[in-house]
């Protein structure tokens, strides 16, 4: 391979080498494939490798997009390729092959990427952390005894181990920033209804999932979002369109910011010693760079709000897996699937329309619970997670001790849910690492529609506090 500096670049600097003639996509695809091999014996964050689709979507000559001829991964779950496995880390699911391209990998392959693989996830996207039945456990780069995060965790360890500048990922519940904040990296949550779910559903989740990426730079994921976001074919809503594009809004100074300190969750989980310290450090990065910081939170019911999340996963993951049972002729089985998420089906049908349309109630109260507070701040800041990253098994959807992983799950990113079940963009910032080397992200959540804001401090952060070298051994 003729640059011996791969990891150094982010993806546009891969697609300006590209462009400039330096090194070819095939070159590129080659040296990825490499890496992922290393990757996949050491962390286990691939669900299948691609390269023949690769080299033939090469050979058929690719748009002149932003990225140009470089390597590219999808999640297994919310991000089709026709050809391929779509498993969503689900032994129901283990033999079934995509007919078509999601509107966002069309969208991916117009920005010129090269889609070399998929990436590790847990059943259905059901925990943060990425262990499943049908692929095993996806390690952390930073210590092979704990998580990468979940549920976009091989995505995350992917790029965390630099196979690639960036992946695709997916967020129903922390599912993008968690990863990122396990792994040292920078991951943003969209707004509901900026990017598209299609071509047959146009929401995952009731709205609370949203696909983006996972990615190394700032910059990476703010032209991916320029290159991708926007309405498809039945919407029912759009979010509000940016001002200029967002990769512009990366070097903008976002002037002096009034800042929500919000240490407290919903459901009443405060931050650890490490998270804590994390917290603090982060405040005085803040206060340094002349924004002002204010302890604070929106005025909601927490707990009611916070038990909104299960009743709305269950139930439509239930309502997708009966679905999927009655296309194939046969209806999916306890032997199928892991334990937690046969479970959570069974409660869900117990779930009234009453109840689920109190839920909805609830959510939207608090989403103007937070637009109000939001009239006095510009950004949130919390924890992503609110401690280190967790042991491996401890929030395993076949876990070996049932009271664990609820205590786990609905502790650990105690802080992400909110923004999905609002809609508000959020992001993890890598600024923290705990005394014993491991990443521990911190969360900026903005407005509604307001990205913007989010690319340029994130912009100004990682200029005051640069992350990209920063890699595990």
């Amino acid at each position: 391979m003729p640059i011996i500096d791969y990891e150094r670049h982010d993806a546009l600097g891969l697609a300006e080498l590209v462009r400039r003639g330096d090194v070819s996509a095939g070159e590129l695809l080659d040296g990825a494939l490499e890496r992922a091999e290393v990757a996949q014996a050491k962390v286990n964050c691939f669900s299948s490798l691609l390269p023949d689709m690769a080299r033939a979507q090469i050979a058929a000559g690719l748009p002149d997009g932003p990225f140009k001829g470089v390597p590219f991964a999808l999640k297994d779950l919310g991000a089709a390729l026709r050809g391929a496995p779509l498993t969503q880390g689900s032994r129901a699911y283990k033999d079934y092959i995509s007919d078509t391209d999601s509107v966002l990998t069309a969208r991916y392959k117009a920005a010129g990427l090269v889609i070399f693989g998929q990436t590790t996830t847990p059943e259905f996207g059901g925990t943060t952390t990425t262990e499943s039945l049908l692929f095993g456990n996806t390690l952390n780069p930073w210590d092979h005894e704990r998580i990468a995060g979940g549920s976009s965790g091989g995505a995350a360890a992917t790029v965390a181990s630099g196979v690639i500048p960036m992946a695709h990922a997916s967020d129903g519940g922390g599912s993008i920033r968690v990863p990122s904040a396990c792994c040292g990296l920078f991951g943003l949550k969209p707004s509901r209804g900026r990017m598209p779910m299609g071509p047959n559903r146009t929401e995952g989740w009731g709205g609370f999932s949203i696909n983006h990426a996972i990615s190394r730079s700032v910059r990476d994921s703010a032209a991916l979002l320029d290159a991708t976001h926007g309405i498809e074919t039945g919407s029912r809503y759009d979010a509000p369109q940016p001002v200029r594009p967002y990769l512009e809004e990366v070097g903008r100074d976002p002037g002096k910011l009034r800042i929500a300190l919000w240490r407290k969750s919903a459901n009443g989980t405060l931050p650890d010693a490490d998270a804590q310290a994390g917290l603090d450090k982060t405040v005085k990065l803040l206060l340094s760079l002349g924004h002002e910081v204010e302890e604070a939170e929106p005025a909601m019911g927490g707990p009611a709000v916070a038990a909104t999340l299960a009743d709305m996963v269950a139930a439509h993951l239930t309502a997708s897996v009966d679905m999927y049972g009655e296309q194939r002729g046969m209806p999916v089985g306890s032997d199928e699937l892991e334990a937690v998420t046969w479970a959570m089906m069974q409660n869900a049908r117990s779930l009234t329309a009453i109840q689920m349309a109190r839920n909805d109630v609830t959510i939207q109260l608090a989403a103007i619970a937070y637009a109000e507070m939001m009239k006095r701040f510009d950004v949130t800041l919390s924890p992503t997670i609110m401690r280190k990253p967790e042991k491996i098994g401890v929030l395993s959807l076949s876990p070996k001790d049932v009271g664990a992983f609820i205590q786990a799950i609905t502790t650990f990113p105690a802080h992400c849910a909110f923004y999905n079940q609002t809609g508000a963009p959020a992001m993890s910032v890598p600024l923290h690492w705990t005394d014993d080397g491991l990443p521990l992200g911190m969360m900026f959540g903005a407005a509604y529609g307001n990205e913007s804001l989010l690319y340029r401090l994130a912009g100004q952060l990682e200029k005051a506090q640069p992350w990209f070298d920063k890699r595990p051994a």
